[in-house]
């Protein structure tokens, strides 16, 4: 099964080796037609601690890494 990559902010990068991605999606709400945005935020692993707040970075599902950090950065969006 192929992996999850979605796009996001970097809004926190204060813990060591790991960034939190603001992940925002649209959709038409189902009764009005309004395009609607919902965000969510997901920890991520970064290795080097080269993301700083603010960056707009790609993260892709990976294997548990702690209780709560299921995701890797994998490349700055430029």
């Amino acid at each position: 099964m192929p992996k999850r990559i979605l796009q996001g902010v970097v809004v926190s990068d204060k813990n060591d080796k790991t960034v939190v991605v603001r992940v925002e999606r649209r959709f038409a709400h189902p009764l009005l037609q309004k395009t609607v945005r919902r965000s969510k935020k997901y920890k991520a692993h970064d290795e080097t601690n080269q993301y700083k707040t603010g960056d707009v970075v790609s993260i892709q599902e990976c294997a548990p890494i702690s209780k709560d950090k299921r995701w890797t950065v994998i490349a700055a969006q430029a």
